[in-house]
């Protein structure tokens, strides 16, 4: 296990942002992600780091970039330290992992969001109209069903607090027609591929959320890809619809903070060393499985 990395603060490189996880430098003509060990939980970044999180999300991040370049280009340009500039060589220990150097493109102003079953926000939505995103579901469904087929669910692009789901007429609005559907085929595609790919190595991806830009014209993959914190992961064995299923990621966190009956406003507890543990741990069962590799 290496250090737990919950900042970053390198000179050599202008910051142009800091997220609840990510932090991203300016290269010139790439950009530098800096996945921190941060974890967030109701809006809130928690005072503990978890160890390897970060490491964890940026190499599944790179493992399924490669793995579906041949559905679309994406922005990876390197995630191996002999790549980065001269002048962050003394920080090779820290980035060692948790990095990744991306071409810039033009972001969209989506969250493109697919779902292969009924869960969270879209399982809240169905039990009140029987649809989800203005997408009509069969009637009877269960919490946590395999729907019929993969749907997508775009949401806006939040500054602070909650995104907001929108329909698909508000994303051609916001895309144009051709675009909106482009990237609703891909993100579709792309869940399609990766769902069967980990169903074989034991994981339900249950949904999960993609993010699109454009690069000379053509449409990119960039971002977080298929990790446990833009995605449900289920364990398959012990999958069971009508209830909440157990996870890979950081939904144990969020039952541990409802039990203590946190009223979601800072301050923000501590959490304890066998919460953090075993939620390192879920991060790191999932990267193996999906990998088949242990975490280097």
């Amino acid at each position: 296990m290496r250090q737990i990395v919950t900042s970053t603060d390198f000179k050599e490189a202008p910051l142009l942002s800091r997220g609840k996880v990510r932090d991203m430098y300016d290269l010139g003509d790439n950009l530098l992600i800096v996945v921190t060990d941060r974890l967030s939980a109701f809006d809130h970044v928690l005072p503990n780091g978890i160890p390897d999180k970060g490491r964890v999300l940026n190499l599944l991040t790179a493992f399924w970039l490669e793995k579906t370049r041949h559905i679309v280009k994406n922005h990876l340009v390197s995630v191996d330290t002999r790549d980065l500039p001269a002048a962050l060589n003394p920080h090779k220990e820290i980035l060692d992992g948790r990095f990744t150097l991306a071409k810039k493109a033009t972001m969209l102003p989506i969250e493109c969001i697919v779902r292969g079953y009924i869960s969270g926000s879209g399982w809240s939505d169905y039990k009140k109209d029987g649809s989800v995103c203005g997408i009509k579901l069969p009637p009877g469904l269960r919490e946590s069903d395999k729907l019929p087929e993969p749907i997508f669910t775009p949401s806006t692009k939040a500054e602070s607090g909650h995104d907001l789901n929108i329909g698909f007429a508000e994303t051609r609005s916001l895309l144009g027609e051709e675009l909106a559907k482009k990237v609703r085929d891909t993100a579709i595609s792309i869940y399609s591929f990766a769902a069967d790919y980990a169903a074989a190595r034991g994981i339900i991806i249950a949904d999960t959320k993609f993010e699109f830009g454009l690069l000379d014209g053509d449409l990119i993959l960039c971002d977080e890809v298929i990790t446990p914190d833009s995605s449900r992961f289920w364990p398959k064995d012990a999958y069971e619809p009508g209830h909440a299923q157990p996870s890979f990621d950081k939904q144990y966190v969020r039952d541990y903070l409802l039990s203590i009956k946190w009223n979601k406003e800072p301050p923000v507890p501590n959490l304890p060393s066998e919460v953090v543990n075993k939620t390192a741990q879920k991060y790191r069962d999932a990267y193996e499985r999906l990998t088949g590799n242990p975490l280097p």
